[in-house]
């Protein structure tokens, strides 16, 4: 049976040892640190005695020593923390600054890093992907202010879409801003989705994104320092969305699943201006819910513990604004004395610098103002690191096996030769019954061919054979037929071969005597 006394006192065994270990503790720090009180050399010290606990409760917790041993774990539990608390507590104490007096020079710190950043540029790589006529080449423009698309790379882009040939490609420019160099790289992909049959047309910008780290990679383990190391890899992809109101196509999940594995995912809707502020606002509820229910990993905008309220504020604006309504426009357009940059309609006017009209400034603010610096972060710290584990991961398996790293090399290198050897073996063998395989093969074809021409040759003997007996039988046939000739003639065969002898010498005679007769006149 449960006793209410025994219980409360047995609950009260955790903080009583608590107590007495952080008594002991802190006299030994005490003694440790001098601050013990004076006391003669011979004295000894008092030992510390418990506070008196009732007999019931002791009887009680001999009886119930399974609660005891619980209750001393979580008494163990409770130093534990204690220490640690104090030992933070301590740490903090180290590590707080020291204030120098005067001026040493560390300081200058962050103006080095400045001046060498400066020095050396930036490099950006932006990708845009999406089914033609969405206004992606507008949309570079309008962001970086410049001309990156001329008519001739517009022209270009029309004419692989038109032949239904996609392909990926990089325009690579030089922008200054305040002497800041950026080298923006923008990655277009024309003709995307613009085939009758769209199945896994999405590879082609997964093997270039995959090239990018692999040259990345490839000149990381070469002996290049930091400042010598091109980085192309794809730091953001801009996917722009066709305004249909019926939400994402099938292509589009299956292109964006595939690529918020490799790259910092930003949907776009295309073209914001042909739809109202509510369908604009459904469209986007819809979307976001697409994105949830097929998992599709998106650009996660970061927010740090230092982030002060306002700033909090503008991320989180930022994350309601996605999927971002964008309008691109190069075009400039005076109002009320004003110039801005936007597109007239019969309604109206549509500024696409204004947040109430759509949300180009928000994006083009969180691309290139607030958050590059972490895009490419994210690029190098997550993704690239994610397909650098990959490609080293799969240099470490050996028929779908990976290897154990923790061995002696000599044992590496022993246990490789008997692989070695064990699949040369495996190799002869299956070549010696490949061989011994064919040659019987061969064997056999010699056996049938043999065989195919003794037939034959038994054909033909026996197709001799009977021409041999018809001729046999022609002759015989042939001689009764003369035998009754001479019969019924009464002369031979013979009789007549000399009897036409005889006539033609008789006429060469003739013939020799009136030749002869011929010369003699002349």
């Amino acid at each position: 049976m449960n006793n209410p006394r025994t219980n409360g006192a047995i609950a009260a065994l955790p903080s009583t040892l608590a107590q007495l270990a952080l008594r002991d503790k802190q006299k030994a720090a005490a003694t440790s640190n001098g601050d013990s009180p004076t006391a003669p050399a011979n004295a000894t010290r008092p030992q510390t005695q418990p506070p008196s606990v009732p007999l019931s409760v002791v009887a009680s917790s001999a009886a119930s020593s399974q609660v005891i041993s619980s209750s001393n774990g979580d008494s163990n539990k409770l130093i534990y923390d204690l220490q640690e608390k104090e030992q933070q507590q301590k740490s903090q104490k180290r590590q707080k600054p020291m204030e120098i007096a005067g001026y040493v020079g560390f300081a200058n710190l962050p103006n080095q890093v400045y001046r060498k950043a400066v020095k050396r540029g930036f490099e950006f790589t932006l990708m845009v992907v999406g089914a033609s006529g969405l206004g992606k080449s507008t949309l570079i423009n309008s962001m970086f202010l410049s001309d990156i698309y001329n008519a001739e790379a517009v022209s270009r882009s029309n004419r692989c879409a038109k032949r239904r040939h996609f392909e990926v490609e990089a325009t690579k420019v030089m922008l200054k801003e305040n002497g800041v160099n950026l080298t923006l790289t923008v990655v277009d992909t024309p003709g995307f989705g613009d085939a009758v049959d769209n199945s896994n047309c999405w590879l082609p910008i997964l093997e270039y994104v995959d090239s990018k780290y692999e040259e990345y990679l490839t000149a990381e383990s070469q002996r290049y320092t930091q400042d010598q190391l091109s980085d192309n890899r794809v730091h953001c992809c801009l996917y722009f969305i066709a305004p249909s109101g019926h939400g994402l196509r099938p292509l589009d999940i299956a292109c964006m699943q595939s690529l918020s594995e490799k790259v910092n995912l930003v949907p776009v809707i295309a073209k914001a201006d042909t739809m109202t502020l509510d369908e604009l606002h459904l469209f986007k509820k819809q979307i976001r819910n697409e994105i949830a229910q097929h998992k599709i990993k998106t650009y996660d905008f970061p927010a740090t513990l230092e982030d002060d309220a306002e700033e909090s504020k503008d991320t989180q604006n930022l994350r309601n604004r996605v999927p971002f309504a964008v309008v691109g426009a190069n075009t400039i357009i005076e109002l009320d004395g004003k110039k801005v940059r936007g597109r007239r309609y019969p309604w109206g006017l549509v500024e696409i610098e204004n947040l109430t009209h759509c949300d180009f400034i928000a994006l083009r603010n969180m691309v290139i103002r607030t958050h590059l610096q972490n895009l490419k972060d994210v690029t190098n710290n997550v993704h690239y690191e994610n397909y650098r584990c990959r490609k080293l991961s799969e240099l470490g398996l050996v028929d779908s096996k990976a290897r154990l790293s923790n061995k002696n090399p000599l044992t590496q290198m022993e246990e490789s030769k008997r692989e070695h050897e064990q699949k040369m073996k495996k190799m002869e063998a299956e070549m010696e019954q490949i061989f011994d395989m064919k040659v019987k093969e061969k064997i056999q074809k010699l056996k049938d061919s043999e065989l195919e021409m003794a037939r034959r040759h038994e054909e033909c003997k026996k197709a001799l054979e009977l021409e041999i007996h018809e001729l046999d039988n022609k002759r015989r046939e042939f001689e009764r037929e003369k035998k009754e000739w001479e019969d019924v003639n009464h002369v031979s065969l013979e009789d007549l071969r000399r009897q036409s002898l005889g006539t033609n010498n008789s006429t060469d005679n003739v013939d020799a005597k009136k030749e002869k007769k011929k010369k003699s006149l002349f």
